[in-house]
């Protein structure tokens, strides 16, 4: 079936959005010419922009997978229950060390060699970067164009950017307009925050827990080290260049980093080769079926985290849940949720990618378990703030909001042959040949990658949605310098990768010196 294409939108207040968006400076992008007087015109036009307005669309007209009635929600909340059959049932009991130095603890939770605990943070990172949907309705049926996503459907930061110095002001030092305003947590560096902990950023959501949180911080100590670098080199249109210069380092990292563990190298050659199949629109925007798909990283996420090396006392390493009951209400969590700060609340980023010293720690594989914390979510990190508190029920619920089609309809269209999902039959509504697309995907990476990757359709999904993204942004390296190589400083010449990113920003080990 053909996919639906949207016709673009650009009302003045977007178009100047866009404008302050791609903003550019010319020397610091190497091999691309720019009218710098029509960058800096550009750049003066975007300060009274606000968040470009977007909604939400569809690649496909297929039925739902089920109806939304009470029998399908309660047959839904059932399978998304704590302690249920998505529930891996970790032994927490166990404490949050040993859940990672002894993985065979939790047999229902198997680690994924091929993936560090950073890229599902930085899946987090990205998810926000293209996709906020705070009003359609739980379970309830709504059609996705008239549901705004308040993020810009493209990887261009505005989820940190905010709509720039000038637009945003509170996000910016107030003694150099360029830079971030950027606070100390006692140890390192934190996020700016109010008297109730609450982080002053664009998003709010970098602040649900402790290293989506480090890594926001960490983008924006980035953006202000090239912020130095563009004023050393005498170039004009500080802020716009700098933001370029920061923007095409982080599509390289996407596109060479992260989407290949994701969804493989291979179908990523294919796409760029030969076109993508089913996202084709004119203008970008995020489709309901990739929002689903996307969630896949819920499962990658890990029930405890080693959040640094000497952040307890006498220099210990800081072990956290992801989220833990317990810390409910307390000043410094004994989990890693955010919105608070104490000098042991950073990330050792060791941990979390591999700087070759033999600290890092894996993911979890992508399959049909959750790790046992996310049945029992702090409501500070939902954004309706309303239960359910189960993610699996929540993501569940999400395919009648949006009335999606099941995974098998969705293979059968794009040419992919169906997997089983026959062991769903024991709810009683149906869906043991009409999967949930969400379930589907993480049952496809679990049967036919081992859980070291998305496959089938999931893979198709994110790979042509990321692929889009970029090609289609206007001010993107792929539209305007195919060509281009990062030229930042890097342990491998004209590549550059997140533990890059973090040294240039100094909060890599060495610079911390732990």
């Amino acid at each position: 079936m053909s996919p639906l294409r949207r016709d673009a939108r650009n009302t003045p207040d977007e178009v100047s959005r866009r404008a302050f968006l791609g903003s550019v400076g010319a020397t610091a992008i190497g091999a691309v010419a720019v009218d710098m007087d029509a960058a800096i015109a550009a750049s003066a036009r975007a300060e009274s922009s606000g968040v470009l307005a977007n909604s939400f669309g569809r690649i496909f007209q297929l039925p739902t997978f089920a109806p939304a009635n009470d029998t399908v929600r309660a047959g839904l909340t059932e399978m998304g229950k704590p302690g249920g059959f998505m529930d891996a049932k970790d032994p927490l009991q166990f404490g949050p060390r040993r859940l990672i130095t002894e993985p065979e603890l939790s047999p229902n939770n198997v680690d994924n060699p091929f993936q560090t605990a950073g890229t599902t943070f930085l899946g987090q990172f990205l998810d926000h970067d293209m996709t906020f949907d705070r009003l359609s309705p739980l379970g309830v049926p709504k059609r996705p164009e008239d549901s705004p996503n308040t993020r810009t459907p493209q990887f261009d930061l505005d989820s940190v950017y905010g709509g720039g110095p000038d637009t945003s002001p509170h996000l910016y030092s107030s003694t150099d307009r360029a830079k971030f305003r950027i606070e100390n947590g006692g140890a390192f560096e934190d996020l700016p925050r109010r008297s109730d902990g609450s982080a002053v950023i664009s998003d709010e959501r970098n602040d649900e827990n402790l290293m989506i949180a480090g890594l926001h911080v960490a983008f924006m100590k980035f953006h202000n080290r090239v912020v130095d670098r563009v004023r050393s080199q005498g170039l004009p249109n500080t802020f716009g260049t700098a933001r370029l210069n920061v923007l095409w380092h982080y599509h390289w990292i996407i596109l060479h980093e992260f989407l290949p563990q994701i969804v493989g190298q291979p179908l990523i050659n294919h796409i760029l080769r030969n076109g993508r199949q089913f996202y084709r629109p004119s203008t970008p925007f995020i489709p309901v079926e990739f929002q689903i798909a996307y969630r896949m990283g819920h499962s990658m996420i890990r029930p405890s985290y080693r959040a640094n090396m000497k952040g307890d006392p006498d220099d210990q390493p800081f072990f956290g849940f992801i989220f833990d009951p317990v810390a409910e209400g307390q000043a410094d969590p004994v989990d890693l949720r955010g919105g608070a700060r104490a000098r042991r609340r950073f990330v050792g980023w060791q941990t979390f990618f591999d700087f070759g010293d033999g600290e890092v720690k894996p993911n979890k594989r992508i399959d049909t378990k959750l790790s046992t914390p996310l049945f029992n979510l702090p409501l500070q990190a939902i954004t309706s703030g309303d239960p359910p508190t189960s993610l699996a029920t929540r993501n569940l619920l999400r395919h009648l909001t949006w009335s999606l089609p099941s995974g098998q309809r969705l293979a059968q269209t794009m040419g992919i042959s169906p997997i089983s999902t026959g062991e769903l039959a024991v709810f009683g509504i149906g869906i043991e040949n009409h999967a949930p697309l969400w379930y589907y995907v993480l049952k496809e990476a679990e049967t036919l990658a081992n859980g070291q990757s998305l496959a089938g359709v999931g893979a198709r999904l994110i790979g042509e949605v990321f692929i889009g993204l970029l090609q289609l942004d206007s001010q993107g390296y792929h539209r305007n310098a195919p060509n281009w190589r990062p030229f930042l400083p890097s342990r491998t010449s004209g590549d550059f990768r997140m533990v890059d990113l973090l040294t240039f920003a100094e909060v890599d080990p060495a610079t911390r010196r732990q």
